[in-house]
């Protein structure tokens, strides 16, 4: 079968039929638009259908309009499994647990920044540690990582680095019960003990950004999320469980390796090695994950409560007056039980979301009390000359992909391919004549994340919005950026 021969649901959805590859269980579909649609290569039709292969999963796999390929999963996969007869599956989750975006409004303008961003800047650099191996002011130890691991982001409430509003606006309240931390390796510890707090390396970054007035598509969601003034100054956040969560993937991998085959687990491809949910691996598995997006969580907040100490002393100014506040955060690699109508009727299901965002709708429990009349927000993370973009969760979200949604512009070159294209220094350049002051550890890190590398942001939140899974409410636009 030909990539022409799919079916067009409608502009939006491409559905491949389950005669596409032999053992897809359900079919696949392609979340795009016309335009987008061009940058889906073989490798994801290839690995989405591969995901439909896998046992007890329901309705359909699908791929959001950010869409590329990841490892097993495509990056924006999405796929729920039963619980009595699914499995779980680090390759559905990723390497880097709870990769993930926290936003953050702000009392400040951009008249505020303008005269003192060269200071800021320099004082977040220093505050804020980044790159590759990178650690942190909180030196910890087992019995507190431990602490950190079961409790997430209450750890943090307990020691002064989290505010009950931080706590409130965090996915799940910042805690996948699910943790157990008998599950972790010492490998995994020894990793991840010094890590929190800290940016690490890759695509993660720290962004100051506006929100101008042409930028906001929906004013009244844009007010109950805070953002209720013209050029307002936003802080967006995106890294994730740094080393104890890149071990515990690599950990399970290999237990997987050998007890898929204990099961009759037939995968076509090695990358999707996975074990049933209720085996003793798969749950061993499942509470090891929980610890590391608990503590992806926890070394989030413990960055806001960096930057709230360098915004104090920056400004001169106390926590009343600067408003920083957390409008939400957001899990973009994670696996969790949840429960929708399916076939006419409830079950649980473990949804996994490989660079995939949940998009809860109004009503929907499991979003902040404030948030109940919009939906949850949606944060999607774009290229570091793009700048961000919030979005709101949909009840057609709910009924049409397990309550999931895009999680950021998407790649259009590998990261070898995009150092080719150009130099670190040239997209410094670049950006400070855009108004845009970057700092990073690692110079060609910046041709990495060039924005020539990644999709069109306004095009991929545009198709979601045409989908119906999330609402446009703001786009935001880079000032300051330190790259991880």
């Amino acid at each position: 079968m030909k990539a022409e021969d799919f079916k067009r649901i409608n502009p939006n959805i491409i559905e491949i039929p389950m005669d596409y590859k032999a053992g897809m269980k359900v079919p696949a579909r392609i979340l795009t638009s016309p335009e987008l649609y061009r940058t889906i290569d073989e490798k994801v039709i290839d690995q989405i259908t591969n995901v439909a292969c896998l046992p007890g999963i329901r309705k359909y796999a699908y791929c959001m309009p950010d869409g590329h390929a990841g490892y097993g999963f495509p990056i924006g996969g999405v796929a729920a499994f039963g619980v009595n007869d699914g499995i779980i599956s680090p390759g559905g989750i990723g390497f880097d647990i709870n990769c993930g975006m926290r936003l953050l409004r702000t009392n400040l303008t951009l008249d505020d920044i303008i005269p003192i961003k060269e200071k800021l800047i320099d004082r977040l650099y220093e505050t804020i540690p980044s790159g590759m191996g990178s650690k942190n002011f909180i030196r910890l130890n087992r019995v507190e990582l431990n602490s950190l691991m079961e409790s997430g982001t209450d750890w943090c409430l307990e020691r002064g680095y989290a505010t009950p509003h931080d706590i409130e606006h965090i996915e799940d309240h910042g805690r996948i019960t699910q943790a157990d931390v008998s599950s972790v390796s010492d490998k995994a510890v020894s990793r991840g003990i010094n890590q929190m707090g800290t940016l690490g390396s890759g695509n993660h970054y720290l962004e100051i950004e506006v929100a101008r007035p042409e930028g906001i598509f929906n004013r009244q969601i844009a007010e109950v999320f805070g953002i209720d003034r013209d050029n307002q100054i936003i802080i967006a956040i995106h890294c994730g469980s740094r080393g104890l969560g890149h071990q515990i993937a690599t950990d399970y991998l290999q237990v997987f390796d050998k007890c898929s085959k204990k099961y009759g687990l037939e995968v076509r491809d090695r990358e999707l090695v996975s074990a049933p949910i209720d085996s003793s691996e798969g749950q061993q598995y499942f509470g090891a994950m929980a610890c590391a997006a608990n503590a992806a969580f926890v070394n989030r907040q413990l960055i806001v409560y960096g930057i709230r100490k360098v915004f104090r002393e920056v400004f001169g100014i106390g926590e009343k007056d600067l408003g920083i506040e957390t409008i939400y955060d957001v899990a973009h690699n994670i696996a969790k039980l949840e429960t929708y109508v399916i076939d006419g009727r409830e079950e649980q299901v473990l949804v996994h979301r490989k660079g995939a965002t949940r998009s809860l709708g109004p009503g929907r429990q499991g979003i902040p009390a404030g948030y109940k009349s919009t939906g949850q927000p949606v944060i999607v993370g774009g290229s570091m000359e793009s700048g961000s973009a919030l979005l709101c969760g949909t009840n057609t979200a709910d009924t049409e992909t397990f309550g999931s949604s895009l999680h950021g512009a998407g790649r259009t070159m590998s990261r070898i391919k995009a150092k080719k294209s150009v130099r670190g220094d040239a997209v410094k350049e670049r950006m400070a004549r855009r108004g845009i002051l970057v700092k990073t550890a690692y110079l060609p890190g910046l041709a990495e994340e060039n924005i020539d590398a990644y999709k069109n942001i306004d095009a991929v939140i545009r198709a979601v919005d045409d989908l119906g899974i999330s609402k446009m409410v703001a786009r935001f636009q880079p000032i300051l950026n330190i790259k991880g």
